[in-house]
């Protein structure tokens, strides 16, 4: 697991996708993105969306999504809205969420190129709740999550983020900070703790950052 520290760590996350994004393209003429929502995404997708990536050749999957109606501002569909490709929404208002996640499974690709992932104060990443070993531990590639944080949800599973070629985690805040520290001394308490290491790089703010942590202009 590989650590970037920066001021303004969305900017170096958002390059870091762009040249795996290009690098995708060259090999395999597409490039499969699955995003996360939270409170550091959006500035990281607004930079994104100024990079010249060849956009007619990306298509970007959700990680997770909450489940309310469309139009309301705690959906992580509204940080999407505005980017230059096509982009796959969770079917979240649908009757059957079961059913749905299964559909919504079976559009994904065989494995993604690039899983941005979030953290949150609890150890969260992804919609996988604290506690919760059925998600962590689900069989499926799309499950619905009981509520947490207020929210019930729709999240890509383990076995999906695992399988990707490449994840991002980004995290920013002094808050972050003991929950890295945790992550990197193997708390199996954390959700995150479920996200393999090999192939993933971490960026960072450095109120965020513990002292392991190689910093990166």
């Amino acid at each position: 697991m590989e650590f970037r520290v920066a001021d303004h760590p969305e900017q170096l996350a958002a390059a870091w996708i762009a040249r795996r994004a290009e690098d995708a393209r060259r090999r395999r003429g597409r490039v499969t993105l699955a995003l996360s929502g939270g409170s550091t995404a959006p500035a990281m997708i607004s930079a994104l969306c100024q990079l010249p990536i060849a956009w007619d050749s990306v298509t970007v999957w959700q990680v997770d999504e909450r489940i309310a109606p469309d139009g309301d501002p705690g959906r992580n569909a509204g940080q999407l809205r505005d980017m230059p490709c096509r982009v796959l929404l969770m079917p979240v208002t649908a009757h059957d969420l079961d059913r749905a996640a299964e559909e919504y499974a079976r559009g994904l690709p065989d494995r993604f190129d690039v899983v941005h992932l979030g953290l949150g104060d609890d150890g969260h990443t992804a919609s996988w709740p604290p506690g919760n070993i059925g998600v962590l531990s689900s069989p499926r590639a799309v499950d619905v999550t009981p509520e947490f944080n207020g929210w019930r949800r729709m999240t890509l599973t383990p076995r999906v983020v695992n399988g990707a070629r490449s994840r991002l985690v980004l995290a920013t805040g002094a808050g972050k900070r003991s929950i890295v520290e945790r992550w990197l001394l193997r708390d199996q308490s954390l959700p995150i703790d479920a996200v393999r290491r090999a192939g993933t790089v971490v960026f960072l703010d450095p109120a965020a950052a513990p002292e392991a942590a190689v910093h990166e202009e």
